[in-house]
């Protein structure tokens, strides 16, 4: 069982590696001057998807592997037991289909902010201060209390097993969308974020994952948030009082 983990945690370590890799890549190809105020950065559906699940494996991944651990856990339990069991690829499959839900509709809500813009000299002469605007917003979250609800069920992996718990195929399938969904409540507005700060901005990337990591597995979590919420909330305002410290405005 030991080593059925361990390989289990080097698989997804090895994803999410090839991932960064792979953003890492992306953004080296991908100067400033192409995504200025390009929210989509000119990308069609099928590759702006690509990257968008590339930088979930990256991000979400090793923030999720205690949950993916836990449910493999006991998976093998059973199995060695002599029960049907279900390998632990159909939970993490249908909690990335979350995720890439959440980056489809992101695509479609770019392209209509895109629009807008084209369509609006005002909203093109504010979209730095909407952008600190959103910032705000993220900050505002992280002390909501949905925010504090899902970041309690991705603390306690084992308590949203026994709590949730499904057999066969089709509850795993179940419990991989209600985690992802859980998953989706505590961390969206960081994904947000990445559209008006850049969306192959590899250190702020790299600072979201520290984030996330730290609210979801260290003891300081909820304190995590809450100085997260303050940095947020304090940037935006700045935004909005000097539109050029936003980088994509500059």
């Amino acid at each position: 069982m030991a080593r059925a983990r361990a390989v289990l945690l080097g698989s997804l370590l090895v994803l999410a590696a090839a991932a960064w890799t792979v953003l890492v890549w992306q953004s080296s190809m991908t100067g400033i001057d192409d995504v200025e105020n390009m929210l989509t950065m000119d990308m069609g559906a099928p590759l702006f998807l690509a990257i968008w699940v590339a930088m979930m494996v990256a991000m979400m991944f090793p923030t999720a592997a205690p949950m993916f651990l836990t449910f493999a856990h006991v998976q093998q339990r059973k199995q060695g037991r002599g029960k049907p069991y279900v390998p632990t690829w159909v939970f993490v499959a249908s909690y990335l289909a979350i995720w890439t839900s959440f980056g489809a509709l992101a695509y479609v809500a770019a392209l209509g902010a895109t629009d807008l813009a084209d369509s609006s000299m005002w909203v093109m002469d504010n979209a730095a201060r909407i952008g600190g605007g959103v910032l705000i917003l993220a900050g505002l979250y992280q002390l909501s209390p949905l925010k504090s609800i899902c970041l309690s069920k991705c603390r306690a992996p084992m308590a949203f097993v026994l709590t949730s718990w499904r057999d066969g195929y089709g509850g795993a399938l179940r419990m991989g969308l209600e985690h992802g969904l859980y998953c989706l409540g505590c961390c969206w507005l960081f994904f947000v974020i990445v559209f008006p700060l850049g969306m192959m901005n590899v250190a702020l990337l790299a600072v979201i994952v520290l984030v996330i990591f730290a609210e979801k597995s260290l003891p300081f979590g909820p304190r995590a948030s809450q100085l997260a919420a303050a940095a947020l909330v304090a940037y935006g305002t700045l935004v909005m009082l000097e539109p050029d410290a936003l980088p994509t405005a500059m």
